[in-house]
């Protein structure tokens, strides 16, 4: 078979949606992956080597997180370590929906080396200790509606999502279960671990992982920034300024309080914090809406909060600068490009831009 021929053979392999999209040469330097953090759990007794299916003698690691990583010819000095939410694992991060470059390969574009993670209990960090039970459960509406994709079955107008089936039929495949109870201490744990192991790096959250990155920005001081994508839990207060609940349709969102020296340890490096569109300002009965109401107005406070302590915090509602359209994974819309700039700028303007030496 001639070079030509296998060319043809692994385009034709790819589907339609990867074909229509031109990939441009990238130069990787360095690739790799591996775990960090996690427990052994040991079972009392000597392991007998003709009856192996006894636990008795034998251990278990589990509750690591996992990292993939890839650093582009001449990278910038501070690595960007891409924490997915809830339902989901690294592919967040990975090739869009649609087939265009995740925000994986934009940022590498953008000369950032890039660690993406799935944290422990989920994807490839999913040996867990605790034990879940793990059932399929019919919720594809739900997170069409919670992912601000639209309201089922209609698409918001604008939507900055590519309307086809077979592109909805790819997003709802990625979502992916937890294997273990969740645990923000877990979780923070072993992203910290894993941050401990790169060095001085940016952590860039989204949904779930807010309030766990605040937490790992908290234990480890490798965190040198954070950049968070529409947190959906987990915002920290001093133990005596914590604000009122907030309740809707979607329930109560309850702040939670930390010790003042730990709140104090986020003012100490920038923060930015996006959120997309069609979020209502006003009560709605709209569960998937007022979910996301209830939480921008908790940033807001959140980030007020921040800097009332002499930090750098700050909150972009995407709309208000002229970006919309935009989903919950706003990382990942047909506008991710756009994203990815404002995330380079925002990253060169704290000064943490720069080339490695």
């Amino acid at each position: 078979m001639t070079l030509h021929t296998l060319l043809l053979t692994a385009t034709a392999s790819l589907g339609l949606a990867a074909q229509a999209y031109a990939f441009e040469p990238l130069t990787i330097i360095d690739q790799g992956s591996f775990s960090a953090g996690g427990t052994v759990l040991s079972e009392p007794g000597t392991f007998d080597t003709k009856n192996p299916m006894s636990t008795a003698g034998q251990t278990f690691h589990g509750d690591h997180a996992y990292a993939f990583y890839q650093v582009p010819e001449a990278p910038r000095s501070l690595p960007l370590v891409l924490w997915h939410g809830a339902f989901q694992s690294g592919k967040s991060w990975e090739t869009t929906a649609d087939g265009r470059e995740g925000f994986q390969t934009l940022m590498l574009r953008r000369h950032f080396p890039v660690y993406t993670i799935d944290q422990p209990r989920r994807g490839r960090a999913g040996n867990s200790t605790a034990p879940a039970e793990v059932s399929p459960t019919n919720f594809d509406q739900l997170y069409f509606d919670m992912f601000r994709i639209g309201q089922w079955p209609n698409y918001f107008d604008g939507v900055q999502f590519d309307e086809s089936e077979a592109t909805l039929d790819e997003f709802l495949r990625s979502v992916t279960p937890n294997t273990g109870a969740f645990d923000v201490d877990v979780v923070s744990d072993g992203v910290s671990a894993l941050v401990e192991e790169i060095g001085p790096s940016i952590l860039v959250t989204h949904s779930q992982a807010g309030g766990p990155g605040w937490l790992t920005a908290i234990k480890n001081p490798n965190v040198k920034a954070v950049i968070s994508y529409e947190p959906g839990s987990g915002y920290v207060f001093p133990e005596d300024e914590m604000p009122e609940p907030m309740t809707g349709s979607a329930g109560t969102l309850e702040p939670v309080a930390i010790a003042d020296e730990d709140f104090a340890k986020l003012t100490q490096i920038p923060i930015v914090v996006y959120y997309g569109d069609n979020i209502p300002e006003e009560p709605t009965e709209d569960f998937g809406l007022d979910n996301w109401r209830t939480r921008l107005a908790m940033a807001r406070l959140w980030v007020d909060a921040i800097n009332d302590h002499g930090g750098d915090a700050t909150l972009v509602h995407l709309p208000q600068i002229g970006i919309t359209g935009n989903t919950h994974f706003i990382f990942s819309d047909t506008n991710n490009a756009q994203i990815a700039d404002l995330a380079a700028e925002w990253i060169e303007e704290k000064g943490l831009g720069d080339l490695a030496d």
